[in-house]
């Protein structure tokens, strides 16, 4: 444990229990769905781009190998 910080163990269990409530209590179920939507999207954004650059990936080696 580290003696050199300013704070006992109540005072920073206090900072972060206050701080997680005041955010729990300033997010709405709107905000929780809009990021829950916008988190699936990217999801599957970023999976179809990673398919698409990897069949680019297959196509281009299959076409180097045909031409060698």
């Amino acid at each position: 444990m580290d003696n050199n910080t300013p704070f006992n163990i109540d005072t920073r269990m206090g900072i972060w229990s206050g701080t997680a409530l005041v955010v729990l209590a300033t997010i709405t179920p709107g905000e929780l769905l809009k990021t829950g939507i916008l988190a699936a999207v990217g999801a599957i954004v970023s999976f179809v781009v990673s398919w698409l650059l990897k069949q680019g990936v297959l196509r281009y080696k299959r076409h180097r190998q045909k031409g060698a």
